[in-house]
């Protein structure tokens, strides 16, 4: 066992608090639903990042890969300034939802590089210009901008050549809990000597005016200089000492600088300060040259140590920060063994990742892997919102908008959020999105499986869970209809987090209970016919369909969407294997069992014959929407899309072991299959195999046939297969777009195999073509299950056209390959695809091996594409090359499927 593992496990067993502190803070809350006190609603307008350097936050903060406590009380970052910028560097520019040509995009360049699960250690880059940045630039260049444009990015301006910018690289590490060291690294490539003014900043989150009730301190939190420290005083926190220095002595004492963490209500509002010292004050002071700015006491809530350098050509300064609690000072004087601590630090992580990835890595490989761990573990945030606060008060006393109370999450009263949570990406996505979080724990699992656990239990507690069974979607709108692939990840936890003979049952009970809530949701809201036919909305893919399948329907019609009931189809099977897994210590878990198979086949038997054919179109063999406008006749939305490929992933084998372990239950599918011979055509059965290996039934959407047919058009290079993976949209509308006409409107549906260019969803997501990971990922998945029931019986052409037949296991094999070759440098070039044209990341020895785990990626160059930090469900790469490596290379590929979808 590892240092870091024996942490996690001093950890879970309360012995030592090692998570209390982390990189917590994000990278914006400026712009967020939580800070939007508008009655229209627009929270980009309402607080944009002109405002943040000024104005406080409510909810949370934002730094530059700052850290803070897990109640965000205590935060810490840096601000940077290169003597030509109108603004102090506080934290990461970007445009909004209604600037950027595709949406919200960061101009930044900054990249996580490490971290333990405890965060005893962690490394962030932040690449810095020398020049001025060149905010107004950027603005008028995008201002011109069409949605068919890529978008502007800041290396496009010329911002880092020659090499005229500082690596800014923070490293925090902690010698204990509460003894937290903290190390910049600041390294000048350019030709030339260039100044840099450095400030580590330590500041309280505002709780003390116009905030939350339940905050409300008896006592205000205090800093205060003293003897060369600053003293921390904060009544839930404790105390605490803060120090920093540089560690070359001719860098020179830090200036020690103070204010107040407060709003400047004259530059935001142009209403008179009550309080003279104020958020921006480190801003008014070195930029607006306001030496009346900081306070000359020396005390207050927000602290800086001022450093003003030149750093020479080449040379790196480091400046030394540590945060302690005042009782735990280890009998440490200051900054002894500081780098020696580090050292060690490093060291752990090390060894945690040696243990954790699988043996035979490329050095390439282990790049992504160690990367894509880091990103994950980095954006975990502080998440702050209590709808019932946000909805009744405004921070600064006035009333209410009418519409506000009525408008946005009024029906979600009840969420009080205030935890750690995994994000999407913590400035493009700063907040939890509920399917996005499913696919985050699966990587999760095996670096840390309590926090995977308890964050999949989080959402379905009663302070998230709504109180008729929905999970909330995402901040924007909590009652949007994400996809429910919750008790997916609930599975995979389960079976990833613990060998066989060990694992958490207790885990998998609890989640089951509420999950039957949120099952029963679906059921009574979803189907709205009691047909087994599901119309959920928009279902995480965005502008896929003809229309906006959020909103309402041509002349009230009614959708059948081939999603949302194989949504459905695949929440039952993992439900039945949920039971019958509890089921062999509690035999009660039988008749649920029982229950949601009889509710698979009767969604099967919908989605292949309902009105004749169901949602299949025997012609083109695919699953298509159907719309039904009145009493016409179905009409099939022939867009040949992931909407027709997620049938696929609905399938189960049940082995006759399982099935011999559980009498009752068996007894019932027995009834089943003599009583309803109609409904026979969608089990397929295998008696025994070779190797012993024993009897299956297959359960699944897709007949062996329609399988065969649909796989024909997803391994077609001219339909969904690209050299990066399964595409969103089929290829073929590229030539020919699928048109919709009614009512005097035309709505076309064609393949853009990168940024979308419509505004649908504000545009900065398209699943019009582009390669996404969580879907290929389920993808991959089903085709293990398909091979664990086949086995090498089942071949098919792959790719389609090209003469040559493989196993279903082959080609998941091949898919893996596809998909982690995106970050991956070309044996050809060098260079990898997800870094498009950007080609220093090759070239330049300062930029190469640093990797982005971009939302999505151009189906045909394989460019990263959306959110340029969404490690979040992009994490999947990891799991794609740690079971490549275990599954592939070792073992028995017909005993435990790629991604461990087998059977207990």
């Amino acid at each position: 066992m590892t240092i870091e593992e024996q942490r996690l496990i001093e950890n879970r067993e309360r012995t030592q608090n090692w998570l209390r502190w982390g990189p917590y803070l994000s990278e914006r809350q400026w712009g967020t639903v939580r800070e939007d006190y508008s009655p229209h609603g627009h929270s980009w307008w309402e607080f944009p990042h002109d405002h943040a350097r000024s104005r406080v936050y409510r909810w949370s903060e934002d730094g530059l890969n700052g850290w803070s406590d897990r109640k965000g009380r205590l935060c810490f970052a840096p601000a940077l300034w290169n003597g030509k910028d109108p603004i102090l560097k506080e934290r990461l520019f970007g445009f909004g939802g209604h600037e950027g040509n595709h949406g919200e995009d960061v101009k930044e360049c900054y990249y996580y590089l490490d971290s333990t699960p405890t965060h005893s250690y962690t490394k962030a880059l932040y690449k810095y210009p020398q020049v001025a940045y060149p905010y107004s630039k950027l603005g008028e260049i995008n201002s011109k901008l069409t949605r068919k444009d890529p978008e502007v990015e800041l290396a496009d301006l010329g911002v880092f050549d020659e090499g005229r910018y500082f690596d800014v690289l923070q490293e925090v590490t902690k010698r204990t809990p509460q003894d937290i060291l903290w190390r910049i690294t600041v390294t000048n490539h350019g030709p030339d000597a260039a100044p840099l003014h450095l400030l580590p900043m330590i500041w309280f989150r505002n709780i003390w005016e116009g905030g939350n009730t339940s905050e409300i301190p008896l006592v205000k939190p205090h800093m205060k200089f003293l003897d060369g420290k600053v003293l921390i005083s904060h009544e839930g926190l404790g105390d605490f000492v803060f120090e920093a220095e540089a560690a070359d002595t001719n860098t020179g004492e830090a200036t020690w600088l103070f204010t107040e963490n407060e709003t400047n209500k004259e530059a935001v509002f142009g209403q008179e300060n009550t309080e003279p010292y104020t958020k921006d004050a480190f801003h008014r002071l070195l930029i607006k040259k306001e030496e009346n700015a900081v306070n000359p006491e020396k005390e207050g809530t927000k602290a800086a140590a001022y450093f003003s350098m030149t750093v020479p050509a080449g040379a790196s300064i480091s400046i030394r920060c540590r945060l302690h609690h005042e009782k735990e000072d280890n009998g440490i004087a200051s900054f002894d063994q500081f780098d020696e601590t580090f050292s060690a630090r490093i060291a752990d992580s090390d060894a945690f990742y040696a243990a954790k990835a699988p043996e035979g890595l490329t050095e390439q490989e282990t790049v992504v892997f160690r990367q894509g761990n880091a990103g994950l573990l980095w954006t975990k945030q502080f998440y702050h919102y209590v709808v019932e606060n946000w909805l009744e008060t405004n921070p600064n006393g006035t009333s209410v908008s009418a519409s506000r109370k009525e408008g946005r999450n009024s029906d979600w009263e009840h969420l009080y959020a205030r935890d750690i949570l995994s994000m999407p990406d913590k400035w493009e996505y700063p907040w939890f999105a509920a399917w996005d979080s499913a696919f985050h724990m699966v990587p999760f699992a095996n670096i840390d499986p309590d926090f995977a656990k308890s964050q999949l239990l989080l959402l379905l507690r009663e302070w998230y869970m709504h109180p008729n069974g929905q999970l909330p979607a995402y901040e924007w709108n909590f009652s949007d209809v994400n996809p429910p692939v919750h008790a997916w990840a609930v599975w995979r936890v389960y079976k990833l987090s613990d060998p066989r003979g060990s694992r958490d049952l207790l885990f998998l009970e609890r989640a089951f209970q509420k999950l039957l809530l949120n099952f029963t949701w679906w059921v009574n809201r979803k189907d709205s016919e009691g047909r087994h036919v599901f119309g959920g909305g928009f279902l995480g893919l965005d502008n896929i369909g003809v229309f906006d399948r959020s909103h309402a329907l041509p002349d009230g019609s009614q959708l059948n969407q081939a999603d949302g009931t194989a949504w459905m189809a695949g929440y039952c099977l993992v439900m039945l294997s949920m039971a019958l897994e509890l089921a062999v210590e509690n035999p009660a878990y039988e008749d649920i069992a029982s229950k949601f198979f009889e509710h698979f086949v009767n969604i099967t038997d919908a989605i292949n014959s309902l009105g004749g054919s169901g949602l299949w179109h025997e012609e083109d063999g695919f699953y298509y929407d159907q719309l039904i406008i009145g009493h016409e006749q179905p009409i099939h939305l022939r867009t040949r899309s992931l909407v027709g490929l997620l049938p696929l992933c609905a399938t189960l084998s049940l082995t006759e072991q399982v099935m011999s372990q559980l009498p009752d239950f068996k007894k019932r599918v027995d009834w089943f299959l003599a009583n309803r011979p109609d409904l026979i055509k969608y089990f397929s059965f295998r008696r025994k195999l070779k190797n012993d290996r024993e009897a299956h039934m297959l359960l699944a959407i897709a007949s062996e046939e329609r399988l065969r047919k649909t796989l024909k058009r997803m391994l077609d290079p001219d339909e969904f297969l690209s050299d990066f993976g399964i595409r969103s949209l089929s290829k073929i509308h590229e030539s020919q777009p699928f048109h919709f006409t009614h009512g005097g409107q035309t709505n076309t549906v064609h393949y853009t195999p990168g940024e979308s260019d419509t505004a649908m969803f504000g545009g900065n997501s398209n699943w019009r073509g582009p390669i996404w990971f969580p879907t290929n990922y389920l993808l991959i998945d089903a085709l293990e299950r398909y091979y664990y029931f086949y086995g090498d019986s089942f071949v098919i052409e792959y790719p389609t056209g090209s003469g040559e037949e493989k196993t279903l296991r082959e080609i998941a094999i091949d898919l893996c390959d596809r998909l982690i070759s995106l970050f991956i440098p070309s044996e050809k070039n060098g260079h990898r695809p997800c870094f498009g044209e950007a080609c220093r990341y090759r070239d330049e020895p300062h930029w190469q091996n640093l990797v982005l785990f971009y939302e999505y990626f151009h189906a045909e160059t394989g460019e990263g594409l959306g959110a340029s930090h969404q490690t979040g469900w992009t994490s999947l790469v990891i799991r794609l090359i740690q079971e490549r490596r275990t599954k592939l290379l070792q073992g028995d590929p017909t005993t435990d499927p790629l991604v461990d979808s087998a059977p207990t």
